[in-house]
């Protein structure tokens, strides 16, 4: 079973050399941390920033440079700073070809609920209903399975959605899924130490699995 670290690093293995990539709130932003070796991607934050690094020691922090989330990062050399307009501009024109986000509740549709939870207080929408209707590829990092024990992969969301149909893969700590376009989540890899049958008893959405699923290798 895989922290949330080991769901970042992860996901790291899906960029590609010259990615522009958005980074969402929560688990994504660890993402920056595990970029792997010999490629380029550009990270991109909606509130103005292009060329994120990876998180600063506390040495080097500057509480002036922050993400999206208020977290402190570092930037890159070339990194650019713009207002939030220019940054939403580059996201509802298409050109983020990656955005990695978490998620509270993810269908088997692929429609996500990441942004509000009736009766709680949560940090908002952010910028999460415009990179939902605008991004290329959208793959989730999220647990699993709720405090509680209940499936987070379902057959319909039941929170408030933020998107539809846009989901296209999902890495949790039990495994990675593609969702499929006609509908479901199909398991492709399974986290170390975790069983086929411990994921089909924790998705509550339709779910179809490789006839040879490997382990994740993070």
């Amino acid at each position: 079973m895989l922290d949330k670290n080991g769901i970042a690093k992860r996901i790291a293995q899906e960029l590609k050399n010259g990615y522009y990539v958005n980074l969402g709130i929560g688990i994504p932003t660890l993402v920056a941390n595990y970029i792997p070796d010999g490629i380029e991607v550009v990270l991109q934050s909606e509130n103005g920033l292009l060329g994120i690094g990876p998180f600063p020691k506390a040495e080097n922090m500057d509480p002036d440079l922050i993400n999206a989330g208020k977290q402190t990062i570092t930037m890159i050399p070339g990194s650019s700073l713009f207002s939030s307009s220019d940054s939403f501009a580059m996201i509802r024109g298409g050109h983020v070809d990656l955005t990695v986000l978490g998620a509270m509740e993810v269908s088997e549709n692929g429609d996500i609920a990441n942004w509000k939870v009736p009766g709680k207080m949560v940090k908002g929408m952010g910028g999460a209903m415009d990179l939902v209707a605008s991004a290329k590829n959208i793959i989730v990092a999220m647990q699993h399975r709720s405090k509680d024990g209940k499936s987070k992969l379902l057959k319909k969301c039941s929170l408030p959605i933020t998107g539809l149909a846009c989901v296209k893969k999902i890495v949790t700590e039990l495994g990675v899924f593609d969702v499929l376009p006609e509908g479901g989540f199909h398991l492709l890899e399974r986290a170390p130490g975790v069983s086929v049958q411990e994921i089909i008893d924790s998705t509550e959405g339709k779910l179809t699995i490789s006839e040879n699923v490997i382990e994740m290798a993070v």
